[in-house]
């Protein structure tokens, strides 16, 4: 099972709850992240017990061993669970136990041995209809995701908080930041060391994919990184889920507070963190002003002085502008912020623009992204991306990269859009050329091609694995047509139903052409031989030139459309055999035959079909070939992408992507730091680049969804006129 249908089938076991229980999905949110929090922090105990215990002797008293073990987790990344409280002791329990006050009792002891983690975790699991309860225990300790490792465990965390987001279950989805977001922050601003804050932390997603970038980008444990988390959040639930999920990660949670912003100032942090990542709520307004008036100095939270004030209540009208303050102040000398902010903030007039003028004149904005809708859970709005640097590079002091990433995305339903991982990348790599690090952008394009051709040199393996099902469907049906009698085939049918000589003859006749068409064949071929061709050409060649990468690449876009048109044949041979197929079962009653061997032409069936992912099917022989064909041609248009805006492998002004904007433009702009503004409109050709599928998939995500909702009010209006006429 992969990881998308673990998490489908949790979400589903979890979502019960929902259906047959008495709880609403607020109250039962919390105590499922608790479980899925004692069921990973019971995975890494037993990643580390067995390393502890060899060095235990056995003649150690049980109460000794114990307290042995305890000592042994200090300094590992898991933290250490008294027996009662594993997962396994609580799944081995007899059903006729209570199990709802067990799981209350191993979170008091799991509290009473961690003290970051006191208060934090869930209780109330006596509220649960035992057997619900007993099922959705029963699921959590399926073997799979009793072997579900670190990364697989954080991301299940991850996809419950977006689900629960997207359900409104925790205060419209606030406590959770889309990590397409996080992540683009991260890769941003590269927090690899030092003090890093979040002041607006809630369920602590920047920390945790800073953890992340640590251990992917830089190769080494976050807990030997030196990194030190301080978070603060107003809302006691987030501040417990925050602690949770830092926890679930190995992080420290240590410095995580309850508190607001505005009033609770966290001073010994002012102008003392190497990094600062938030996603604060936009356009708050009721901000009492004198309360905030006194951070309002150059040493202070607000160094640019306070926006505007409800001319009625006297308090701040929209505290965008206390947050961005808030994340330069909290600074040091050489620090990044990047941080969410409402996309109006970028524009906003009066003692609004002139904080930012303030702001710009320090030649410490670093790079504003505007990003399109549809990113957030439970809204569909744009935002932007804000960047600071103070130890920005004197060379580009005078200028603010304005990426305008609105026409960039996937889609993954009608409501929600993500970044891919290779759109997150190709973002970051113009903040590379931005920043003058050529060599990662290099490096990128040369990763890309060398995953183009990994997945060439799977194509020969799969393509004849197709072949081979298609070549014995095909020969089992010719041997039907062969062996098939028309006393079979009419035995016991209606007259008018009687089948003919001329009707098996055209069948004959069609399987006969059918196996005459080259077409496919002489395709694959030609693939083939090209997509060896440029698999040499990848290994024959230099990586560490640019001149080298693109001679590679204009041999892959060669290649591109001979993959796209084979892929096509491909299908279209499927469709061709499986429809030939249906003619014999249906037209031709070919299961009353002999002749037809079901059994191996319901394999090859099988194998030419896609694989139902509802079902948890397996990928079919199919699935297998179709994504070598893509996958190829996917990863050589990324290469594409990369090369055809930045041929030289330096930043240049992209039209509708990227421009270096000077202060002076700024200036000219009234002190707007809104990309669109800058980076103008796309040519023509450049719009009608931007992935067609995804709009067409959006467009079929729109009327999917309409058909559902105008199916669920067509049954609400029968219910209900059916309750009338009764």
């Amino acid at each position: 099972m992969n990881i998308q249908q673990l998490e489908n089938k949790l979400w589903e076991a979890a979502d019960q709850l929902r259906a047959n229980s008495k709880l609403t999905a607020s109250e039962y949110s919390m105590p499922v992240l608790g479980l899925i929090f004692l069921r990973h922090a019971s995975n890494r105990f037993e990643a580390y017990l067995p390393e502890i215990t060899a060095s235990i002797t056995p003649r150690v008293p049980a109460s000794r061993r114990e307290e042995l073990i305890k000592l042994g987790f200090q300094g590992k990344a898991a933290i250490y669970l008294p027996e009662e409280s594993r997962f396994e002791h609580i799944a081995a329990l007899p059903k006729v136990a209570n199990v709802g006050a067990v799981i209350d009792a191993a979170m008091d002891k799991i509290e009473a041995e961690h003290a970051v983690l006191a208060g934090a975790l869930p209780r109330g699991y006596t509220a649960f209809e035992p057997d619900l309860l007993a099922d959705l225990i029963k699921i959590f300790d399926d073997q799979t995701i009793r072997n579900a490792t670190g990364d697989v465990f954080g991301r299940i965390y991850e996809y419950f908080l977006n689900k629960f987001a997207m359900t409104g279950a925790q205060e419209g989805g606030e406590f959770f930041t889309p990590p397409s977001l996080v992540r683009m922050i991260v890769n941003i601003i590269e927090p690899d060391h030092g003090l890093v804050l979040d002041p607006a932390c809630g369920s602590a997603g920047m920390f945790v994919q800073s953890g992340h970038f640590i251990e992917d980008a830089r190769h080494q444990n976050p807990l030997d990184s030196g990194v030190v988390f301080h978070g603060q959040e107003k809302s006691d639930t987030n501040t417990k889920l925050a602690r949770m999920n830092l926890a679930v990660h190995g992080l420290d949670a240590s410095n995580i507070q309850q508190g607001n912003t505005f009033y609770d100032q966290i001073e010994y942090l002012v102008g003392k963190c190497d990094y600062v990542m938030a996603n604060p709520p936009f356009n708050v307004d009721g901000v009492e002003t004198k309360k905030v008036a006194g951070q309002a100095e150059p040493n202070g939270r607000l160094p640019f002085g306070l926006p505007g004030l409800n001319a009625k209540t006297g308090a701040i009208s929209n505290a965008n502008s206390l947050w961005i303050q808030y994340f330069y102040s909290y600074l040091n000398l050489t620090g990044r912020a990047g941080f969410v902010m409402a996309s109006s903030a970028s524009d906003a007039g009066n003692k609004d623009r002139d904080i930012r003028e303030q702001l710009v004149k320090t030649g410490h904005v670093d790079v504003m992204v505007a990003i399109g809708n549809k990113f957030f859970y439970t809204r569909s709005l744009p935002c932007t991306l804000w960047f600071f640097d103070k130890g920005k590079q004197q060379s580009r002091q005078d200028t603010v990269l304005m990426l305008d990433a609105r026409n960039v995305y996937h889609v993954v339903s009608a409501r929600s859009h993500v970044f891919t991982e290779e759109q997150l990348a190709n973002l970051n790599a113009i903040v590379w050329l931005y920043r003058g690090q050529g060599e990662k952008f290099t490096a990128l394009v040369a990763r890309y091609q060398q995953q183009a051709a990994d997945w060439l040199a799977e194509l020969p393996k799969r393509v004849a694995a197709d072949t081979a099902a298609v070549e014995t469907l095909a020969q089992k049906l010719g041997a039907f047509a062969s062996g098939a009698t028309l006393d079979e085939l009419n035995d016991g049918v209606d007259q008018d139903a009687v089948l003919t000589w001329d009707v098996l003859k055209a069948y004959k006749a069609d399987l006969m052409a059918a196996r005459a068409d080259c077409s496919a064949a002489e395709a694959i071929a030609a693939l083939l031989k090209f997509a060896s061709d440029a698999r040499y050409a990848i290994a024959d060649a230099s990586t560490s030139t640019l001149d080298s990468l693109k001679s590679v690449q204009a041999t892959l876009e060669a290649l591109a459309p001979q993959i796209k048109t084979t892929g096509k044949q491909l299908e279209a041979r499927h469709k061709l055999w499986l429809k030939l197929l249906e003619t014999a079962e249906k037209s031709l009653r070919a299961r009353s035959s002999d002749a037809f061997d079901a059994k191996t032409i319901r394999e090859a069936r099988r194998a030419l079909l896609a694989a139902d992912a509802k079902k948890e099917e397996e990928s079919t022989v199919r699935d297998r070939m179709l994504e070598a064909v893509k996958q190829s041609g996917y990863f050589i248009s990324q290469g594409h992408w990369l090369l055809s805006r930045f041929p030289d492998g330096m930043f240049a002004a992209v039209p509708g992507l990227c421009k270096a904007v000077t202060r002076a433009e700024i200036a000219a702009n009234d002190y707007s730091l809104t990309p669109g503004r800058y980076v103008g409109l796309a040519t023509a050709n450049e719009e009608d680049e931007v992935d067609f599928v995804e709009r067409l998939r959006e467009i079929h995500d729109d009327l999917t969804e309409l058909n559902e909702k105008a199916v669920e009010l067509a049954e609400r209006i029968a219910g209900n006129f059916e309750e009338l006429l009764a």
